[in-house]
């Protein structure tokens, strides 16, 4: 009687309902930006200016292989250099299906034969595309799910990454069924769905994301106004991060008066594939920046807590995001680009790292005393954002799937799943392996 009492007042609002969890440490004001900011000595001042920023990307482009600066792709690229490129991501390890059954020959000659080796001959011409909606980036042209033997169903092994409107690419093939494009991004490439890009000329893709003046896409996603005139530009849904160019406008769009938004130019792709752009409005009450946010400490605490509590999405799965898809989001809103894998990142030399070996805790603890907010933390498969430290101990936000520490001397494995808030020191890998010992790298920006 007691408990459905209890439930009856919580469910009208009457009584709060009690909060708990099992992540060690945490109190539930740690679950606000504003805890971590009020913590901050100078929560406002500029850690890189634009000026620096455009460095710091130009050196990426230039010393990481991972990164690739498309308008240096040539207009033509052999046979098989394209072939290498496709190969080398289509690998075929153990994999199952859903319902457990592993992949056999044949269904791995399916998915080679789509990949259309041999229609690759001769130089192959590089064609670019802008993507119009949020995609996916596929190790094979297909929309199949498989799995390892664990059959973890939230890790799909043909899941790579995602993109977002705007995305710049360059396309390098086409799938026997003409439905994929094996595609360069700038920091990584595979299969892209057909339906989601629009193709013009190098010219009109490339010019696209250097337009000024442009509006920054902050929150964790934004959407355009309906309009019942255009559906390819209406109810969009826009990531965090995304440069999308200013334009004018008259006093009536679609029929709306967009004086109390933005109006921003979007790529769309008309029936036959080819590029074209029309004008979408963004009310102003979403989260938006005219220009690149500043890159501050609090700025980074308060963009990684929009995504807190989203649920952990392996390479942009589940229309969420992964470890790396969440640090890049968050510092592509102040303009800052980096290579989309975590290993990639924490062995890539930009920025100031602080490499270390297995162990070294006292170490690693020494360096995390005194490094900003914001610093990333790489151990294998994993990056995490330091937030600040409680107590002399430092927090972190990531997202990340599992949870595990020692509870009452027992090793204790739970989940999370999602963008989390949580102490470093407690956390495990293994019972006889801490996040601390595995970390090979802390690394700032810039």
């Amino acid at each position: 009687m007691r408990l459905a009492l209890l439930l009856w007042l919580v469910s009208f609002g009457l009584l709060a309902a009690p909060w708990q969890s099992d992540v060690p440490e945490i109190k539930e004001a740690q679950l606000a930006p504003w805890y971590w900011v009020n913590r901050l000595k100078a929560p406002d001042q500029r850690l890189m200016t634009p000026k620096e920023i455009t460095a710091f990307n130009a050196r990426q482009f230039k010393t990481l292989p991972e990164m690739v600066a498309l308008e240096t792709m040539p207009a033509l690229l052999a046979a098989d250099e394209v072939k290498g490129q496709i190969t080398a991501l289509a690998k075929e390890p153990p994999r199952f299906y859903a319902n457990g059954r592993p992949l056999g020959p044949a269904d791995w000659a399916r998915y080679r034969a789509n990949l259309n080796l041999g229609a690759i001959k001769g130089p192959q011409k590089v064609a670019f595309a802008l993507v119009v909606r949020r995609t996916v980036l596929r190790t094979y042209p297909t929309f199949e799910r498989v799995f390892n033997k664990g059959l973890n169903l939230d890790l799909d092994r043909f899941q790579e990454s995602g993109l977002f409107p705007g995305d710049a690419l360059a396309l390098l093939a086409k799938s026997r069924d003409g439905h994929w494009y094996f595609a360069q991004s700038q920091n990584y490439r595979a299969w892209v769905p057909a339906a989601d890009l629009a193709i013009g000329s190098r010219q009109a893709v490339l010019g696209y994301g250097k337009a000024t003046p442009f509006l920054v896409t902050t929150g964790s996603q934004v959407e355009t106004v309906f309009n019942p005139e255009e559906p390819r530009v209406s109810k969009l849904r826009l990531d965090m991060g995304l440069r999308l160019p200013l334009v004018p406008s008259t006093h009536n769009l679609y029929g709306q008066n967009p004086y109390a938004g933005f109006v921003v130019r979007l790529p769309v792709r008309n029936d036959d594939g080819s590029l074209d752009f029309k004008a979408a409005l963004i009310p102003r009450s979403q989260d938006v920046h005219q220009g690149y946010l500043p890159l501050t400490q609090a700025n980074l605490v308060r963009q990684s807590f929009k995504f807190l509590g989203e649920r952990y999405g392996w390479g942009h799965d589940y229309q969420g995001r992964d470890c790396t898809g969440f640090v890049g989001e968050v510092y592509r809103s102040f303009g800052l680009v980096m290579p989309r894998n975590s290993g990639e990142q924490g062995h890539g030399r930009y920025g100031h790292d602080h490499p270390f070996g297995k162990g070294q805790v006292a170490a690693k603890l020494k360096v995390l005393a005194t490094a900003p907010v914001g610093s990333l933390i790489y151990l294998p498969g994993h990056v995490a954002m330091l937030l600040g430290r409680v107590d002399g101990k430092p927090w972190v936000i990531h997202d990340v799937a599992g949870l595990a520490y020692l509870k009452g001397g027992q090793f204790y494995r739970g989940t999370l799943n999602g963008v989390s808030v949580t102490p470093l020191e407690p956390l495990l890998l293994g019972p006889n392996t801490s996040y601390l010992d595995a970390t090979y790298n802390i690394k700032t920006l810039p």
